[in-house]
């Protein structure tokens, strides 16, 4: 019988084998078809027992079936869910429309599964061994499931459009001849990508995704030795949060909830560096109990990042940098203990409204955070940590701040002004502890009055001068505003001078208490 031959009213095609007439039957009764033996480390779709011509089908009947096969039974609906079988040849649905529900579970591929532009609505493979999975611009109006599956020459998902959920959960993937594990640019998925416990070993490429909802990589491990980025998503938008977070090994637990107390869990890991420029997330990017590990030249890339909340909670990395220069939060998280040292940070044009520190976070430690952001001086980073102190009414913090700032400008001055920085630093704090320079005001009035009281004042013209006291002329020479009638001739400028200082000092600080209140 020719191909396609009986198809309409349903007729076994002669040139089946056993496997495939069995598959084709299931087929139009719309049940599972499961050729597994019972023996799980037989069944292994991953392990290296053969599979015999008893658990094995053409590709090309597979593909028959699902773009041209045979109508339902009476009162069934066809779909095809094969378990434990073995498919030969390349199952090629390029530019196919799959109507017919498609399940594959602990199968075994013995070439590349070819899905470009086709369309299904929806497509699961659990546990399968697959050679490579190339689905450029396939269209999915529901599901695309690949949970435990292992691709040994890596997925192509480049301008994907998948309906609902994307499900990659504990897959392995390996890198294709390109060095990526996963090339996903451009794609666009319409509630949650699921990638928990994921194995990607090369580049997962996520350049210009958008997730409807959450991107979830809890307890993933991405490892690429070979390119600079184990995870390169510029541009990713997510609508909800991107999770680098810990899952529960063995858990039964729904996504996204806390590991019961005793659960093993398994940190999210990434050997290799982290690109997630200008992304936008809509809820919060969670990097709790995260863990990277980067050669001097790779980085934790968020720049011009924009979310309303950046949970920066992971393992300080003990090479590599970290640079958010440009990115936008409401809400930082973090812990001081997170953060890598001087010259390994970089927070140029970096905004945050707020500060929660999880644990003990001192405003001596937050200085050196500011610190190991700045290989020379900035005062942006200073200002801005001043400014949202100020705003949390810790106004004796950002006065610290302020005066760190100074310091800190101080070391970048010529000699003369670094001296002369010094004179202010030690005498009036640079302005910002007022009360140290009204304590030089006291001092210098008292040694003033006592050195007066002790000094000749003879008159120009008898009985034009006010009568003479000591304490009064030291006062009027360091109030530059008021004037006691003591001065007259005996102006000292050095006392005026030094008035002028200390006073300003002190009503620049009684103006900044008052505007506080």
């Amino acid at each position: 019988m020719t191909e396609g031959a009986g198809i309409r009213d349903g007729e076994l095609p002669d040139d089946l084998t056993a496997a495939e007439a069995g598959m084709w039957q299931s087929f139009r009764n719309g049940t599972v078809y499961d050729l597994s033996s019972g023996d799980t480390v037989v069944d292994d779709p991953h392990g290296g027992h053969p599979w015999g011509p008893e658990r094995t089908v053409r590709a090309r009947i597979v593909c028959w079936l699902l773009l041209d096969g045979p109508p339902a039974l009476a009162g069934r609906v066809s779909s095809l869910k094969l378990v434990g079988v073995q498919i030969s040849g390349s199952l090629d649905l390029a530019g196919g429309t799959v109507v017919p529900y498609v399940e594959m579970r602990g199968c075994r591929f013995e070439r590349d599964v070819l899905l470009p532009e086709a369309r299904f609505t929806t497509m699961r493979m659990v546990d399968c061994s697959v050679p490579r999975l190339e689905a450029a611009r396939v269209h999915t109006e529901g599901d695309l499931h690949l949970p435990r599956c292992r691709f040994h020459n890596g997925i192509r998902l480049t301008d994907a459009q998948i309906g609902t959920d994307l499900l990659l959960n504990q897959a392995i993937v390996y890198r294709d001849r390109s060095g990526r594990s996963i090339a996903a640019d451009g794609l666009a998925v319409g509630q949650d990508l699921q990638a928990e416990m994921l194995e990607s070993h090369g580049e997962l490429r996520l350049r210009s995704a958008t997730i409807g909802v959450s991107l979830s990589l809890r307890g993933a491990r991405l490892v690429n030795p070979y390119t600079r980025f184990a995870l390169n998503a510029p541009q990713l938008t997510v609508g909800r949060s991107l999770y680098l977070t810990p899952a529960g090994v063995g858990s039964t637990l729904l996504s996204g909830t806390t590991p019961a107390r005793g659960t093993r869990i398994q940190r999210f890991a990434c050997q290799g560096g982290v690109r997630l420029d200008d992304g936008r997330f809509g809820d919060a990017v969670d990097l709790e109990r995260a863990r990277f590990t980067f050669t001097d030249d790779q980085e934790l890339s968020l720049r011009r990042v924009q979310t309303p909340e950046l949970r920066f909670l992971g393992e300080r990395p003990a090479r590599g940098m970290v640079v958010l220069s440009g990115a936008r939060v409401v809400n930082l998280m973090d812990r001081a203990d997170a953060w890598p040292g001087p010259g390994r940070l970089h927070m140029g044009g970096f905004g945050y409204e707020n500060l929660v520190p999880r644990g003990p976070f001192p405003l001596d430690e937050r200085l050196e955070w500011v610190a190991a952001a700045t290989a020379e001086y900035n005062p942006e980073p200073y200002e801005r940590l001043a400014t949202v102190l100020r705003a949390g009414g810790e106004d004796e913090d950002a006065r610290e701040v302020l005066l760190a700032k100074q310091r800190r400008r101080r070391e970048s001055l010529p000699v003369a002004a670094k001296l002369w920085g010094y004179a202010q630093d030690w005498t009036v704090a640079y302005g910002y502890r007022p009360g140290r320079a009204a304590v030089w005001m006291a001092v210098l009035w008292a040694a003033s009055s006592v050195a007066f009281a002790h000094a000749s004042h003879p008159p120009l013209k008898r009985g034009e001068h006010p009568p003479w006291n000591p304490t009064l002329f030291a006062l009027d020479l360091l109030l530059p505003v008021i004037d006691l009638g003591q001065v007259g001739f005996c102006l000292l400028y050095t006392f005026v001078l030094l008035g002028w200082v200390l006073a300003t000092t002190v009503a620049a600080g009684a103006t900044r208490l008052l505007r506080r209140n």
